[in-house]
């Protein structure tokens, strides 16, 4: 399996990784063969890239956290939540608490698993799978800084619902970077009401565009004036912003190792220390199926990671035709003096 611009995906080419809409549906399955028609459609609704089945790389495993079930809970609930709020409704924190109980779950049994983030971004999903995305990473960050299962469930449904403030509509005239109106005040105000909820969730969508060095939204608040819970859920939201193409990429989607090393720049000043140290050892900077550049000139395909070793994952080189294949994989851990010049998107 390779993960390939869409730009450079052919009619007859065999989708190796399932797209979901909205609502945790399915849009297109695994393994069906694209045609013309299923290509221009994933364009118009935004699709950039995708996972395609390549026989040099059949064997390429591209390992989740979360299950497929998992995922679609989660995504069928965080819509339903958000389409309530929309519309002045009442929603259930009881379904919130039993998707984050299952992604909680997954977490726990996966827990050595490098989180790659391969689900398909659509215009259509792509506030669900931010909110998904997000609160996988800040549970696995919790994780290993030692939060108990109690406060791992708070931060995961702070996490899921950090931006539940932008489903409210603004009245009109509003301006919304009035510190009232904005999302993470909205947010707030909508958690703090559901008793169900500690009201860290809450603290939690209200503080997690505050940063350290007090330059942060809504209040400029100051290192020791952030809880724990936002200042995990900032790192996991201001990555995934960034591999999205989203606030701060300059408009477009930065590759995995180029969000770490924006976010690594913001150590100490803007983003806390230690959860950075975990979300390094958590995420995968070149994942599966990325197709790099080495510095010997050589172009393959990343095939494995090793934990602990994010930026020196196994290369496999492969030349010629299928019929007659010169296969070798460079393993960058033991080559050290060779290492990733480029990512080929």
């Amino acid at each position: 399996m390779r993960f390939m611009s869409i730009e450079d995906i052919e009619p007859g080419q065999i989708l190796g990784r399932t797209v979901y809409s909205a609502n945790g549906t399915v849009l297109l399955s695994e393994n069906i063969q694209l045609t013309v028609y299923m290509i221009n459609t994933l364009k118009r609704v935004g699709v950039t890239m995708l996972y395609i089945k390549d026989p040099g790389f059949e064997d390429i495993e591209i390992e989740d956290v979360l299950s497929e079930p998992t995922k679609q809970m989660v995504f069928r609930d965080m819509s339903e939540t958000m389409q309530a709020i929309r519309s002045g409704k009442d929603w259930s924190t009881r379904k919130i608490s039993v998707s984050v109980d299952a992604l909680l779950t997954d977490v726990l049994n996966n827990k050595e698993v490098m989180i790659q983030l391969t689900d398909i971004r659509t215009n259509d999903n792509a506030a669900y799978l931010h909110a998904v995305n997000v609160s996988l990473l800040s549970t696995m960050i919790g994780l290993n800084l030692g939060l108990n299962f109690t406060q791992l469930k708070e931060l995961a449904i702070g996490a899921l619902l950090h931006d539940i403030g932008k489903s409210v509509p603004l009245p009109e005239g509003a301006k919304p970077e009035e510190m009232k109106n904005h999302h993470t005040w909205r947010g707030f105000e909508i958690l703090k009401g559901k008793r169900e909820f500690n009201l860290m969730i809450a603290h939690t969508a209200l503080q997690h565009h505050e940063r350290l060095n007090g330059s942060g939204l809504p209040r400029g608040l100051g290192d020791e004036q952030i809880h724990v819970y936002p200042k995990i859920v900032a790192v996991a939201n201001m990555y995934d912003n960034l591999i999205a193409g989203g606030e701060g990429s300059g408009g477009r989607p930065l590759l995995p190792h180029e969000a770490c090393e924006r976010l690594m720049a913001c150590s100490e000043q803007e983003l806390d220390h230690d959860a950075l140290v975990e979300f390094n050892r958590i995420v995968s900077v070149y994942p599966n199926g990325t197709s790099v550049r080495l510095s010997t000139k050589e172009i393959g395909v990343v095939v494995r990671q090793h934990r602990g070793l994010p930026g020196r994952p196994v290369i496999r080189i492969v030349h010629g035709t299928s019929d007659e294949m010169d296969v070798k994989e460079v393993d960058l851990a033991t080559e050290t003096t060779i290492f990733i010049e480029a990512v080929l998107a």
